[in-house]
């Protein structure tokens, strides 16, 4: 069975984080602007409405539960692949420990 180097098992998952990352970070930054689009929805569908029973409306909706779900599921897979970028690190230290010990001890 042949392994990928650690370094090329690095590059994978450092591109998916990255990417999961910016998913997770752009959602977060829209949250505010997400949630006033709704509002300004809401009141525009009840003229009368106070802005705060408005807001309270917008962050009751379906669709905003939605939004923040899959913002904090982003969030969470993208610190699931920074734990494996971490993992290979760990293992890249493990491996160089073990060899230098190894080159150590033949000199022994």
């Amino acid at each position: 069975m042949i392994t990928e180097p650690l370094s090329e098992q690095f590059r994978v998952i450092a591109k998916l984080w990255v990417d999961a990352d910016h998913a997770a970070s752009l959602m977060e930054e829209t949250r505010s602007t997400v949630l006033s689009e709704m509002i300004i929805k809401v009141i525009g569908e009840h003229l009368d409405m106070p802005y705060n029973k408005a807001e309270l409306a917008a962050k009751a909706s379906p669709e905003y539960k939605e939004f923040v779900t899959q913002m904090v599921k982003h969030r969470s897979d993208a610190n699931l692949l920074k734990v494996q970028l971490e993992y290979i690190r760990m293992r890249h230290s493990e491996q160089s420990s073990r060899e230098a010990t190894a080159r150590a001890e033949s000199r022994l």
